[in-house]
């Protein structure tokens, strides 16, 4: 969604690097472009104004002309101006002294809320909680019906006494539902109610009967992210009329310029809660104004990566891993298998490399990624016999063409898979030995030069090694494998806080 957003402020940071001292001239020009970019994004223009009277102010002082690089320094106040706009810090969810814990929902049709409820009780029930659905929406045809399946794919109860479609009184429903929830032992109700086309005074009238009749402990305003400026004003209208202490972005994986969600928190005074970003329960996490920054700036986001891979990846299976690989051949491709399959589970792989730093420079490349890669990948190994996945080297040509047929690929592509997948095993095996990690020793790296200081049989030096079969750079991933990845993090990146992460004790 920030695509635009990034690509031009990428453009502004790329000029101002090289110089050892910014003028005056110098920073009236970064703030025009900077203020053109976000008005492109369609921010709102209050906020465009005091962002940039807040990056002039910052930028015409002391914090950079005393720095030894001016360019990171303007590129950090960015960072942390943004930061500010979209709420600073981190906003948790509020809950009941004595449970249950009232959350409602409310929104304009079509913002996705019915979808959103599931979202959120299957990630409350990720922590712990019996959250309760409830189908307050009966004016909109067929939306008890999907909010019953949105339940039952969630894998949580739904409170849904009246049939909707025009039938039924939702501020009584929702009423009843409290009753409902403490009797059911349900320690979370999600309630959602109807929207409209547009804002009318019914609308907000209802709205306010619902809350009144639940007194909800939080009230969260559904905005799509798509909508552009309307997005503010509705907001607005919502926080007058009904009022909310909080809100949940949508649609965020769309092709928007995104200014919503850089507005919305500093027009209405309320910070962003969640972010959902696709049709999946799955897709859905709460919104961290600082990572959501990095995004923007190009800087990745390499927090919600490992988070990602720790609910992924098992650390006793993990720790199984490492040990293989130290142990040396005793890696398999069953094993590769079983991490492919983890891989494709965290979600598509052009959304993983957009989280590491410097991909941003790369979004051509990235674009060229496809999922199917990992699929092709799998087929092959699973074309294989089981003596074959534990001991690749007996694959010879015979039993090559016989993999190809059996997996719809070409014999060349197998070729790759098992020498990209011995080169990767090797490479692990130094790297893990490198970055110390458990089971793994260093090893004594010898002179690439054998005897009389001749480069090896060859005589070339050593080649680059390559990713396996199914990764970006193996069977039509990036171009040219991972060697056009930037050297060191790009200027004004920031390392991730690994203070935040929940890591497991050791």
């Amino acid at each position: 969604m920030f695509d635009t957003l990034s690509d031009r402020l990428s453009a502004v940071f790329t000029n101002l690097r090289g110089k050892g001292r910014l003028s005056e001239a110098d920073i009236d020009a970064t703030a025009r472009e900077i203020r053109i970019a976000l008005l492109e994004a369609d921010v709102a223009l209050p906020v465009v104004r005091q962002f940039i009277a807040a990056l002039k102010e910052r930028a015409g002082g002391e914090e950079v002309s005393k720095a030894l690089n001016p360019a990171q320094q303007v590129i950090k106040i960015v960072d942390e101006e943004l930061v500010a706009i979209l709420g600073g810090e981190t906003r948790r969810l509020q809950f009941a002294k004595t449970p249950p814990t009232v959350i409602m929902l409310a929104g304009l049709q079509g913002s996705g809320k019915t979808t959103l409820a599931g979202k959120l009780a299957h990630w409350l029930s990720e922590q712990g909680h019996t959250p309760l659905l409830v189908a307050a929406d009966l004016q909109r045809p067929n939306a008890v019906t999907q909010l019953q399946v949105v339940a039952e794919r969630a894998g949580v109860a739904v409170y849904a006494p009246q049939p909707g479609n025009g039938v039924g009184d939702p501020v009584a429903v929702s009423r009843d539902s409290i009753d409902f929830a403490r009797r059911a032992q349900h320690d979370m109700v999600i309630v959602d109610t109807a929207g409209r086309l547009g804002i009318d005074t019914e609308m907000m009238a209802q709205a306010a009967q619902i809350r009144d009749a639940v007194q909800p402990d939080e009230v969260l305003f559904v905005v799509d992210a798509m909508v552009g400026q309307d997005a503010v004003n509705t907001a607005e209208a919502f926080r007058d009329g009904v009022g909310f202490s909080g809100v949940v972005l949508t649609k965020l994986d769309g092709d928007a310029r995104g200014g919503a969600a850089l507005s919305v928190r500093y027009v209405t005074g309320q910070p962003i809660m969640f972010a959902s970003n696709g049709e999946k329960l799955e897709d859905f996490d709460v919104f961290h104004p600082d990572r959501m920054a990095s995004r923007i700036l190009g800087m990745g986001d390499m927090l919600t990566l490992i988070e990602q891979a720790e609910k992924t990846f098992d650390q006793a299976e993990a720790e199984k891993m490492a040990s293989k690989l130290a142990s040396g051949n005793k890696f398999t491709l069953e094993d590769f298998l079983d991490q492919l399959q983890a891989i494709r589970k965290m979600g598509p792989i052009s959304n993983l490399l957009g989280m590491m730093p410097g991909m941003g420079q790369m979004k051509e490349a990235m674009s060229q990624v496809d999922d199917r890669d990992l699929d092709r990948t799998s087929a092959i190994i699973r074309g294989m016999t089981p003596a074959e996945r534990e001991n690749p080297k007996i694959i010879n040509g015979s039993r090559r063409l016989r993999i190809a047929n059996g997996s719809g690929v070409a014999v060349s592509d197998v070729n790759q898979l098992v020498d990209r997948f011995f080169e990767a095993r090797k490479m692990m095996q130094q790297m893990g030995g490198a970055m110390g990690l458990p089971g793994m020793r260093r090893k004594n790296t010898k002179s690439a030069k054998g005897k009389k200081g001749k480069k090896g049989r060859s005589g070339r030096g050593p080649t680059q090694p390559r990713m396996p079969a199914g990764f970006p750079g193996g069977m039509g991933g990036l171009p040219g494998g991972f060697g056009n990845l930037p050297a060191q993090l790009p200027p004004g990146t920031k390392l991730p806080d690994l203070s935040k992460l929940n890591l497991p004790d050791e």
